[in-house]
């Protein structure tokens, strides 16, 4: 069920989701508010990613598309449209499209408050443009989860400065998600392994924020120099932890499998697939508290790569 609204207001966005409730079509037991910020060129993919991510956590999805006067088209009043959907077109809970125009822009947090599930969890999801501090930002004020995305910005080394520089209890980023496979098997491989490691390697394509936090929490976890080294990708392709019995390499140059070396044992393939945006979102949702080792790897330098 699909409801358009045109020049709305929260108010008659919320009758039309009890109505769509009282005709049997809305979600159930639903354990949180997802609200995405994003523009109209990212909106498909972000409210596809958070409505497959919703069939694990039945949410309330809430897609500020912002649309501010660009150009020599003059600045108007505000002005909110939405699309309201529940039942199949919604996943597992209810979506609402929240198109701002103009003043409406800069007052997003005013129309979003009044749609908030009451006494639910909210977390704020920014897919692409971030603010600086999503801590200080009005809507990320709102939440107790914000998910900012490294990758998806043009400069993402200079957005991890910026993420270290204005972390607050509670901010994540998908570039850290990424890296849960990764974190894990280095992680059982060490369980395999008597001896201390002395030093590390890890690979990846030119610029990649997700290696770069793995090198950073490998550094902060282990107290041991690890080396930045680039190759051709994609994105992170090896892991090597120097240790005084041998060698552990993780080695993933290209698709969904790695290969597992330690010196000694036999040579082991592992899944190691790169996830879609929905699976980072769900993982993510299952977890509200702070992130204590995301904001621990956050400030850590690590060698530059070679």
């Amino acid at each position: 069920m699909i409801t358009e609204l045109t020049h709305t207001t929260a108010g008659r966005i919320n009758k039309a989701l009890t109505e769509g409730r009282a005709n049997g079509s809305g979600g159930s037991g639903m354990v949180l508010t997802l609200v995405v910020v994003t523009d109209e060129e990212n909106a498909h993919d972000a409210v596809k990613a958070a409505t497959e991510a919703s069939r694990e956590h039945p949410s309330r999805i809430l897609a500020v598309i912002k649309r501010p006067a660009r150009g020599s088209r003059r600045r108007g009043e505000a002005r909110v449209d939405a699309e309201v959907r529940i039942g199949a077109d919604a996943g597992s809970g209810e979506t609402v499209l929240l198109r701002l125009y103009d003043e409406a822009v800069d007052h997003a947090e005013s129309v979003v408050l009044p749609l908030l599930l009451p006494d639910a969890p909210v977390v704020v999801w920014w897919p692409a443009d971030a603010p600086a501090v999503p801590a200080e930002d009005p809507l990320g004020a709102l939440a107790q989860r914000r998910i900012t995305d490294m990758h998806a910005v043009d400069e993402p080394l200079r957005e991890l400065a910026a993420r270290a520089a204005s972390y607050a209890p509670g901010d994540t980023d998908l570039a850290w998600t990424r890296l849960t496979p990764w974190r894990s098997m280095l992680a059982a491989a060490l369980d395999q392994v008597r001896a201390t490691v002395t030093s590390a390697v890890v690979e990846s394509e030119p610029g990649n924020p997700s290696a770069e936090l793995l090198a950073r929490w490998l550094t902060e976890r282990l107290r041991v120099p690890v080396e930045r080294r680039e190759t051709d990708g994609p994105v992170v392709t090896g892991v090597r932890l120097y240790t005084g019995s041998g060698e552990i390499h993780i080695d993933r140059p290209v698709g969904v499998t790695a290969t597992l070396s330690i010196t000694g044992q036999p040579t082991r393939t592992l899944a190691l697939r790169v996830r879609s945006t929905a699976e980072l979102i769900a993982e993510e949702l299952r977890r509200l508290d702070p992130d204590d080792a995301y904001a621990a790897a956050l400030p850590t330098a690590v060698t530059p790569p070679a």
